[in-house]
Parts: structure tokens; sequence; C-alpha cells
């Protein structure tokens, strides 16, 4: 299959530090900045050791929906080909799912975000 397919990726976490990129994605990518509104960030422990060792964190952010227009997150857009989104996919811990926004800018890009099943740290609920 070809990779035709361009794909934009909101990133806020680990996805942007240049060697976890070349890790998982062969190449260093430059992003655009972008802000996601109606959200907020969390944070979870790392229970894979590939995804530890690739990142050096056992601590990875993740972000969670509020509705509330005051909450935001700031991050870049990545744009990946199709094999690269598989690969972000894979890199991913099972405590993500990839969603479709509308980011501040009025693009329409995938991101990263907690599951029900996240174990998120500050869910004191």
């Amino acid at each position: 299959m070809a990779d035709s397919g361009e794909n934009l990726v909101f990133s806020y976490g680990t996805l942007l530090d240049a060697d976890v990129q070349r890790a998982v994605f062969g190449r260093a990518l430059d992003g655009d900045d972008d802000v996601l509104v109606g959200y907020t960030i969390d944070y979870i422990d790392v229970p894979d050791p590939r995804v530890f060792e690739l990142s050096g964190k056992s601590v990875h952010p993740i972000i969670r929906p509020t509705a509330s227009p005051l909450d935001k997150v700031v991050g870049k857009v990545l744009t990946l080909t199709d094999e690269e989104l598989e690969a972000g996919d894979d890199y991913e811990l099972s405590m993500y799912r990839r969603a479709s926004v509308t980011l501040a800018s009025g693009r329409t890009a995938w991101v990263y975000i907690s599951t029900p099943e996240g174990d998120l740290r500050d869910s004191a609920d």
C-alpha cells in the first residue's frame, strides 16, 4: 500500500520529542503550533516498557474532554503519512484512543485522548 495519505495529528506530548519521532516515524518532524479548546491534560503511568524505553519517561500526558472553552491544550500539528499514522497508533498505549477534533485554527486533526479505561493519575473523584 502506498503512503499517499496526509494525516494531520495534533500532538501535545512525547510525539513532539525528536528522538521519539525518529524511533516511531523514522524521521524528525516539524509541526505547526495550534490549540485544542475544551480539553485538559492529565497524566498516566506508562505500563509498557517499550514505550518507556523510547520516551525515557515513566509518566505520559493524556488529554480528556471537558467541554469548557476555558480549558486549552497547546501543541503542534504534525503531518503524517498513512504508514506513520499506523506507527503512531502502535506507539500509543491502550489507554489512548485516536479521535478527530477541530483545532482553534479551524483545521481538523487526529489526536490521542484518554479512554474510559485510562488510569488517570489526578482523577480523585
